[in-house]
């Protein structure tokens, strides 16, 4: 298929379209977007397990304020191609710092030379970060949505005559500790690296469609047991007070974790935030890709030697405006103890606003689309307006 002809996609709100677009780093990338050419450019990035579909709700809104909004498929995920998806492929293509490169290309390709602000959700909170450290002349503006950014990893410090002690959050004997537990736990980005998690999806007994179902309303602000609050320690025991989804019983895969979770009849057609047609994108992504694209992600950036790149921006913050939004029943703000703090004490130097969306969970974008989109709004409006 030629680079600009349109993927299949189902129905979208009106002003968003659909196209594929070369950026220059071995990627043709799909993207929905909204808005005219020459319009100040907002790019927004998802998380796992989704795709630019997420921004569904998000897209419109940002064009009639007046800016071309652009969201891709990522390296991955969905109807972008040109990445190795093989477990034993070329995991270097997925490290931060070439997924910030995927977004350079993508804003060239675009005709611009600027970015009035990079928004990303979930693991695109990660890159967009990256994308303002790396790239401040670009990026003029981030937002953070659901996973907190605290800027760049500092060198451990005046250790030539006292050796540094390892940091709690990076100990390698995590795993083992969680292990110890009664019952034995594993936290989800352990299983997430493992060779038999795309399987373990892709193949589930239930299906993916069911499967994403239970996953996307468990992590949601519909499911009851959603109650998050700040962990005191990366101990092992205070990380098992979150759900299974984020620490999981050891001897389960994530289908099994979630499908104790699975909605009743009445609360599947309950939900408004996504209905079956909505939840079918995704499952019939995934169906024709596997997961593996995106666990890719989990493993390089786990990897010391693409952790030892981003060294060589050892203690910059983001300097930006930038904005944080999150819903009030997603663990997510606090699944690393200490982030979320750290955003705002030494990450992000102009931080704008923090706002928690009461009664969303995790896909704050699309359970509360008209909150996100005020915040969004109002952050812009004031760090990068349209009329700039």
């Amino acid at each position: 298929m030629h680079a600009d002809s349109p993927p299949p996609v189902p129905a979208l709100p009106d002003g968003v379209r659909s196209r594929r677009i070369a950026n220059g780093n071995g990627l043709t990338m799909h993207v929905l977007e909204a808005g005219r050419a020459g319009q100040p450019l907002i790019v927004l990035l998802h998380g796992f397990p989704e795709l630019t579909y997420t921004w569904r709700h998000v897209l419109p809104s940002l064009a009639a304020a007046g800016y071309h909004a652009v969201a891709p498929d990522q390296r991955g995920y969905g109807h972008t191609t040109g990445w190795d998806g093989d477990y034993d492929g070329d995991l270097a293509s997925y490290r931060p710092l070439n997924l910030v490169r995927d977004v350079l290309g993508l804003t060239a390709a675009l005709g611009y030379r600027s970015v009035a602000a990079v928004v990303g959700h979930d693991m695109g909170s990660t890159v967009a970060g990256w994308c303002a450290i790396a790239r401040p002349d670009v990026f003029r503006s981030a937002v953070f949505m659901s996973a907190p950014f605290a800027g760049a990893p500092a060198f451990p410090f005046n250790t030539a005559d006292t050796p540094p002690r390892p940091a709690d959050a990076s100990a390698p004997d995590l795993d083992a500790r969680l292990a110890a537990l009664d019952p034995p736990r594993r936290h989800y980005q352990h299983y997430f690296r493992g060779r038999a998690a795309d399987t373990d999806m892709r193949r589930c007994p239930q299906g993916i469609h069911a499967f994403l179902l239970a996953y996307f309303h468990m992590k949601s602000g519909d499911w009851d047991g959603n109650a998050p609050r700040p962990l005191a320690s990366m101990a092992a025991a205070e990380l098992a007070r979150m759900p299974g989804y984020y620490i999981m019983a050891r001897d389960h895969t994530m289908p099994q974790t979630v499908a104790p979770a699975m909605p009743s009849v009445d609360a599947i057609a309950r939900c408004q935030w996504l209905p079956d047609a909505a939840l079918a994108v995704y499952s019939d992504a995934f169906e024709h890709t596997g997961f593996q694209g995106g666990l890719q992600w989990y493993r390089a950036f786990a990897l010391p030697a693409y952790q030892a790149e981003l060294y060589t921006f050892s203690g910059r913050a983001v300097t930006q405006p930038a904005c944080f939004i999150a819903g009030d029943r997603d663990w997510g703000v606090y699944q690393a103890p200490g982030r979320f703090e750290r955003m705002h004490s030494r990450g992000c130097t102009d931080m704008r606003g923090c706002h928690l969306v009461p009664g969303a969970g995790h896909w704050v974008q699309q359970e509360a689309p008209d909150a996100v989109n005020a915040h969004l709004l109002a952050f812009l409006g004031d760090a990068v307006p349209a009329t700039a």
